[in-house]
């Protein structure tokens, strides 16, 4: 059996790609490659990733196009919203019609970054463009995931959305008020608007709690210090060591011993935003 040419491994590649390997348009018909879009080839062995659908459709775009949207996203490792089809930007005009790619005419200058090899529009053009495709609740959690990683300055982000006027800009003002710094996770992002979209009191985020010695507690996820308060988003998926149910469990009784009420929000509870708020508001209600 001929052996694939090392230049086509792991990677998207055209037919006349091939060609110059050696092999030929009969031979990308067996088994040992598959086709991601027509005259684009990927070796069987080469898993179908985001990263090398955007790069088999860079291979049909025209020069200059840049990831953007969800797939910008994706790129940067934030599985938000979906992925497909592609979403590109470019800066020239160009008309095209290809299966799976959303490519935008772009009036003004670009300036994308490299992320692994690819051109990826910057944090906050991203967060304005995800505006037109992405719900509120999924957007605060691109916001708050880009600066929490320090990508972009909370302020920053702000200000650029305030004098932006590209698509998108109504959805983005309105939620980056809401973007805060210190979010853990997308989880604790979509549980923070759940409550905001509640109307219920904005949380602290992330900070230690102490008892009234100045004794450290826990580092909280979501603290209403005023009600003594604790929401707090369990992400385990897997069952805990016996060390860390042991750490769990001494930890929420010094909490409750303090006079804190502590409410742990499961992955399955996410999935009725509104039993979690009822809860939440119960708990408040209750303090007060």
């Amino acid at each position: 059996m001929y052996a694939i040419p090392a230049a086509l491994r792991g990677h998207a590649f055209t037919v006349a790609d091939a060609e110059k390997a050696g092999l030929t348009r009969r031979t990308l018909q067996g088994s040992r490659f598959a086709m991601l879009r027509p005259g684009i080839y990927r070796t069987s062995d080469t898993e179908p990733t985001l990263r090398l659908h955007v790069e088999a459709a860079r291979l049909v775009l025209p020069p200059g196009a840049a990831a953007s949207h969800t797939t910008a996203l994706r790129l940067r490792g934030l599985d938000l919203g979906s992925a497909f089809p592609l979403h590109f930007s470019i800066s020239t005009w160009s008309e095209i019609d290809r299966a799976g790619i959303v490519l935008h005419r772009r009036q003004e200058r670009l300036r994308p970054v490299e992320i692994d090899g690819m051109p990826v529009l910057g944090p906050r053009r991203t967060f304005v463009d995800a505006a037109t495709v992405l719900s509120r609740r999924d957007l605060l959690a691109a916001g708050d995931w880009f600066v929490a990683r320090g990508e972009v300055d909370l302020l920053d982000l702000r200000a650029y959305v305030i004098a932006s006027h590209l698509d998108g800009v109504r959805k983005a003002r309105r939620v980056a008020p809401l973007v805060r710094e210190r979010v853990a996770s997308v989880k604790e992002s979509h549980l923070r608007w759940d409550l905001h979209a509640a109307g219920l009191p904005e949380p602290e985020l992330n900070v230690d709690i102490v008892d009234d010695n100045g004794r450290w507690l826990a580092c909280g996820d979501l603290v209403y210090r005023r009600w003594k308060v604790l929401v707090e988003y369990d992400g385990w998926q897997h069952e805990r060591d016996a060390k860390q149910r042991q750490w769990d469990h001494l930890r929420r009784e010094q909490l409750e011993a303090a006079g804190w009420r502590v409410i742990v929000i499961t992955s399955e509870d996410m999935k009725n935003p509104w039993t979690v708020v009822a809860r939440v508001r119960q708990a408040l209600n209750h303090a007060a």
